[in-house]
């Protein structure tokens, strides 16, 4: 992970990127990640924790009727949250993260499924991922090591200025 975290900031000061992150199942995981090597804030500028709904609609402007329709844990959701960390922050690119950790889950959204999505110049990408139900500690790993990863092609497709 730390050379993941090592190489995303490699590829960001290369790219004179900035990067922001939007966690939820995660609760700051991404950041910490980042944050642990020194140098970071060459890059890495900032992260929000929005658990609650509340908080995705207050800080990251995710609207109410993307809550409504398609809930917490959905890939719409995720990309509101990266655009609005995005927005927010004034970050070149920003990840984002909404899941069911564990333990529960329903029929329709299993414990271990997470959504994730990516802002930056060139668009908006998402997508979900079931880790199963490995426990709360692993699902939660495994997403923070998935957002980095993304995080990480999502830098390697920008061009250097």
């Amino acid at each position: 992970m730390s050379r993941l975290a090592h190489q995303i900031l490699s590829q960001g000061r290369a790219r004179s990127a900035l990067i922001a992150t939007a966690e939820s199942c995660t609760g700051g995981m991404v950041g910490a990640a980042l944050t642990d090597l020194p140098g970071s804030s060459d890059v890495y500028i900032g992260g929000f924790i929005t658990y609650s709904n509340d908080l995705k609609r207050d800080l990251l402007n995710v609207s109410e009727a993307t809550l409504a329709q398609h809930g917490a844990v959905s890939e719409p959701v995720a990309q509101e949250m990266a655009t609005g960390a995005r927005m927010r922050t004034g970050a070149s690119h920003a990840v984002a993260i909404t899941g069911i950790a564990g333990p529960g889950g329903s029929e329709f959204k299993p414990e271990g499924r997470v959504c994730f999505a990516v802002a930056s110049p060139a668009g908006i990408t998402s997508e979900t991922v079931d880790f199963g139900a490995l426990g709360r500690d692993p699902v939660r790993r495994a997403a923070r090591d998935h957002a980095l990863l993304l995080l990480a092609r999502a830098l390697a497709a920008q061009p250097s200025p």
